[in-house]
């Protein structure tokens, strides 16, 4: 029985779902599909292969905020790019563990030549505009990879360290106002400090 690219993709996607990204393997994927483990290496040569293109399967799927819409200021662009990149890291099971570590496909770069170009027209150089993309992508895989792999709140290991901090009024104080926040609340703050760096850096750029 032959499969095709897409029939192992969309396999392998739904048992990370179920399994997690330590327990999934190749020789799992083609269990599930009825075939023998060989049969998906015509399609992806190893394991990294496999990982890398259901990063790209999840981020087509997930996220509509890759390129700029019309008139759209370069600050409101890269707060709705990093919210779309983060929908849809969480869309999956461990979706941050499988973006770690992949480079942008050599045929998926249109995209990126066009958030590019929009930083530019606002004033940055191409090498500052990669350098913010890169930032906040990177920002993004870590929250994420925190809120995947965070304790459930109320947790005992949360309260052995409110418990703990009750002996150091400044930090108790900034816990307390920490656990007010959720996730997103978390997330949007440090984008915005991210973006309002980025406006200074512009701001104070020789021309």
């Amino acid at each position: 029985m032959k499969v095709d690219r897409q029939r192992i993709l969309d396999t392998a996607l739904e048992l990370l779902n179920e399994v997690g990204i330590d327990a999934l393997s190749t020789r799992a994927i083609a269990q599930r599909l009825g075939v023998q483990q060989p049969a998906l290496y015509w399609h992806f040569k190893n394991k990294r292969a496999l990982l890398d293109a259901m990063n790209g399967e999840i981020l087509a799927r997930a996220s509509d905020a890759r390129t700029p819409r019309p008139d759209e200021g370069w600050q409101d662009f890269l707060r709705r790019n990093g919210r779309g990149f983060r929908a849809a890291l969480l869309s999956y099971r461990d979706g941050a563990r499988v973006h770690a570590g992949t480079e942008a496909a050599p045929d998926d770069l249109d995209h990126v030549e066009i958030q590019i170009r929009h930083l530019t027209a606002a004033g940055f150089s191409p090498g500052q505009a990669l350098q913010l993309f890169v930032a906040i992508s990177r920002y993004v895989v870590g929250c994420v990879l925190e809120e995947q792999a965070s304790p459930i709140t109320g947790s005992a290991q949360q309260a052995r360290l409110d418990d703990a901090a009750r002996a150091y009024p400044a930090l108790a104080e900034a816990i307390a106002d920490y656990r007010k926040s959720d996730h997103a609340g978390l997330f949007e703050r440090g984008l915005d400090l991210m973006v309002k760096g980025a406006e200074t850096e512009l701001a104070t750029s020789p021309r």
